[in-house]
């Protein structure tokens, strides 16, 4: 994990997070502007390009108002409440036009950087930490989800209008703050019912932790893990946010060379993704 803290008006938060922040924010604005028709499908989705971005500029006013110490109920962190959510807010806003949504994505954003720059106010400011829809969690944790939520519908955007994507290693690297400590809270019971293994998962180039799972119950170890694995992943890291966030098949991952895998139990991996339901 990044230990150092950033200069840039992003206080407390990982060395580079800030910055992610607000060029991530600022490249969907820039897929936005470019688009002639927000009417247009996002693959694999319901949603047009226009309430997918409507929905990304909601839910950054979500996570601005979050890191400002404002409480804000969205779902009670189980994929059908949050689909509710999305679908409620989506029903009351109604704006679908790619420069004012550009524009609101990119405020928002600032609004968020802006909101963890400041101390909170209050009785026991030190102690409270925001309530998400994922869970309480440390604006530090928090700021790498909203770069993880964004670098996601961000994705879908750029498919959408075909260009090219934003997510790159660098990138991954802090969203795994948020990866790391949501992987237990989005647990799959049906599939890790019954099941008990070790996984080491290393990124390329980058962060290895470690994933116990024993009878639906799932510890993550960050680094290296203490114990001998089942099954050792190693996965091209922009892969591994990929398919964590649902957007790519693991089966074509490994076909492609993308991951490997060895161990006493290799043929764990394919079915790793399946622990977990992407938030």
């Amino acid at each position: 994990m990044h230990a150092r803290v950033e200069q840039d008006g992003a206080g407390g938060l990982p060395e580079g997070l800030g910055r992610a922040i607000r060029g991530t924010a600022e490249d969907i604005a820039a897929l936005l502007r470019s688009a002639s028709d927000t009417g247009l499908r996002v693959p694999g989705s319901d949603w047009t390009v226009g309430e997918a971005a409507a929905h990304l500029a909601l839910a950054n006013e979500l996570m601005a108002d979050l890191a400002a110490g404002r409480e804000r109920p969205y779902g009670d962190g189980t994929p059908q409440s949050l689909a509710a959510a999305n679908a409620r807010s989506l029903a009351d806003f109604d704006e679908r036009r790619a420069e004012p949504l550009a524009r609101m994505i990119t405020d928002q954003a600032e609004a968020f950087l802006d909101a963890v720059a400041r101390p909170l106010s209050g009785e026991a400011a030190d102690d409270r930490v925001p309530t998400t829809p994922l869970g309480p969690m440390p604006r530090s944790v928090l700021a790498s989800y909203l770069l993880t939520h964004m670098l996601g519908h961000g994705y879908d955007l750029a498919r959408a209008l075909r260009r090219p994507h934003m997510i790159d290693p660098a990138l991954v690297s802090l969203c795994m703050p948020f990866m790391l400590s949501v992987m237990p809270r989005v647990t799959a019971k049906a599939t890790t019912a019954g099941l008990t293994a070790r996984y080491r998962i290393r990124l390329r180039g980058g962060e290895a932790f470690g994933v116990s799972v024993a009878d639906g119950a799932v510890e993550v170890t960050p680094g290296a893990p203490p114990y001998r694995a089942d099954c050792t992943i190693l996965i091209e890291p922009t892969t591994f946010l990929l398919i964590a966030l649902g957007r790519r098949n693991p089966w074509r991952a490994m076909a492609a060379g993308r991951v490997l895998a060895w161990g006493p139990r290799p043929w764990l991996a394919p079915g790793f993704p399946a622990l977990f339901t992407a938030p």
